[in-house]
């Protein structure tokens, strides 16, 4: 499987790295400016760290392959996904790599999963995450289950990713699955 995780500029970078983290296969990630700022403030973690783990590109990087709709993947995650990205993408506004890939995704007829990272969302918001349900993107928003009763930010994490992985059908024990009692 070949995947693309793209990390922008909103809080929660931490869900892009784990993705990275546990997906298997060939894997592209697609870091904003900004959002790489956050990752290294929210999680120490740099450059060089995503760079073993995917081969990485650069928000401003429009020529690479991951731009072109011939350049085949099977999946794009964006974790986390800045409202400011949301919306570009919800409108057809492709002005750097991330939201380019994102709308080859949707041109293409390619799983995309928004994992976007604000709260309280405005009406605008709401619309803008429908346009893209609507179009064929799948929104996971990251809000922990309690019953599986973390006791870690990481075990809260591994939740989120782990439905995720979910939504794009790859098997994980990320987190413990509902059963009744």
């Amino acid at each position: 499987m070949r995947y693309v995780v793209a990390i922008t500029g909103a809080s929660g970078a931490i869900y892009g790295i784990r993705l990275l983290e546990v997906l298997e296969g060939e894997k592209y990630c697609i870091v904003s400016e900004n959002g790489l700022k956050i990752m290294e403030y929210e999680t120490g973690k740099n450059m060089e760290y995503l760079k073993a783990l995917a081969k990485v590109y650069r928000e401003n990087e429009m020529e690479s392959p991951v731009a072109s709709g011939s350049f085949r993947f099977d999946a794009m995650i964006i974790a986390p996904a800045s409202m400011n990205t949301v919306a570009k993408i919800a409108h057809g506004i492709a002005d750097n790599l991330i939201t380019r890939a994102a709308s080859v995704a949707l041109k293409e007829r390619r799983r995309l999963v928004i994992v976007p990272r604000e709260s309280p969302v405005s009406a605008i918001q709401l619309r803008n995450l429908t346009i893209l349900a609507e179009n064929g993107a799948d929104v996971v928003l990251p809000s922990p289950a309690f019953y599986t009763r973390p006791k870690t930010v990481e075990d809260m994490v591994d939740f989120v990713v782990g439905r995720v992985l979910d939504v794009l059908g790859v098997e994980n024990g990320l987190y413990r699955r509902w059963a009744s009692q």
